[in-house]
């Protein structure tokens, strides 16, 4: 005989996003009890419960590396811990984006529930699931997965869900209670973008119906203050950045010749700075050519950019446009291995605004 009671103690055990809907076949069944349902209803349970459970066989020693939110990780893990919701402040190159989520999966986070991590960009979002599955030892849309507009790579066994902000807001159409998810980090809130506010909005009343769910917040530092009192004084955990030497050379698009000023185009003044950065010579720690990045305002300007550059002939350069309509597998040709000593050199609308190393801006 399956004792009903036993069955609502296990579904406390099942994942969140089949909490609600076993509940309400289990009241069904209490009230007319059929031996034969039941049944069907407790292998339900189990199967539910199995899930989670194949999670939590995931978890391994986790590894940080030398990072300045790895020297705050216990203080992070206690107010995770202990709050519904916490406000991150790092300023770049602190490495919260990429700690964070592993730091909730040293909580046991992520079994019962995926980690919904939401960044502004398409192209940082892919980056930001590579990097962490390199860091796990995972392949990418196994224990960690991604999802954009057009792509989805997340499985069964995917405990840390990369996406854009967008895409999480799609979701709560059908959603409502965000019930897939057991944390939602957003990321780089400081943008205050209308999807980054609609969520802030939206979660903001979901979190009283929902108090299994933990939303971390992070944002460079500024306006933490008011991101804290919105969510009834959650805390705070500043955390400091990790910034590198950088050289500004002004270059005007004009050269002076006597008294007069010869002007000269875009495209050329892009020209004379990478032949000029290629003269210094910089290497990447691995002894490997320093990537160049150049930030253009759209597609025409990277177009002509690109065709300017191919004429000169450049030796041992790959030159790689990056802007918003290209498809995912041309854009993510930018994080790809260089062949022996090939330099890429990136053309980049504002898609090249994340975390991307061994890049020289120009």
């Amino acid at each position: 005989m399956i004792d009903i009671t036993e069955l609502r103690r296990r579904i406390a055990d099942c994942r969140i996003a089949d909490r609600f809907k076993l509940q309400r076949k289990l009241n069904q069944l209490k009230a007319d009890p059929d031996g034969a349902k039941l049944q069907l209803l407790a292998e339900e349970i189990e199967a539910s419960v199995a899930g989670v459970e194949s999670r939590k066989a995931l978890t391994n020693a986790i590894n940080y590396p030398d990072l300045p939110v790895s020297a705050r990780r216990e203080e992070i893990l206690e107010a995770i811990r202990d709050n519904q919701v916490v406000v991150i402040a790092g300023e770049t190159g602190s490495g919260k984006t990429t700690q964070i989520p592993k730091i909730c999966l040293e909580l046991g986070l992520g079994c019962a529930g995926m980690i919904g991590h939401t960044q502004p960009r398409r192209l940082a979002a892919r980056a930001v699931a590579s990097r962490i599955a390199e860091e796990l030892n995972t392949s990418l849309g196994e224990r960690v997965g991604f999802q954009v507009r057009f792509h989805d790579q997340v499985s069964d066994q995917t405990q840390i869900k990369v996406m854009t902000d967008g895409i999480l807001l799609a979701e709560t159409q059908n959603d409502r209670f965000l019930e897939k998810y057991e944390v939602i980090i957003i990321d780089e809130a400081h943008e205050r973008s209308l999807n980054i506010d609609f969520l802030l909005g939206y979660i903001k009343k979901l979190l009283p119906k929902r108090p299994d769910l933990k939303l971390i917040i992070t944002s460079a530092t500024i306006d933490v203050e008011r991101f804290s009192k919105h969510f009834d004084n959650a805390p705070i955990i500043e955390v400091s950045g990790r910034t590198y030497p950088v050289d500004i050379v002004y270059r005007p698009l004009h050269e002076l010749e006597s008294e007069d000023e010869k002007s000269i185009d875009l495209q050329e003044g892009i020209l004379s700075a990478v032949e000029e950065l290629r003269e210094l010579g910089m290497k990447q720690m691995d002894g490997g050519p320093t990537d160049i990045l150049i930030f253009l305002p759209g597609e025409r300007e990277i177009r002509e950019t690109a065709d300017t550059l191919r004429k000169a002939n450049l030796r041992d350069i790959e030159i790689l446009p990056l802007y918003g309509r290209l498809s995912l597998a041309e854009q993510n040709k930018v994080f790809g291995n260089q062949g022996g000593t090939r330099q890429k050199l990136i053309l980049s609308s504002n898609v090249g605004e994340s975390k991307r190393p061994n890049l020289v801006p120009c």
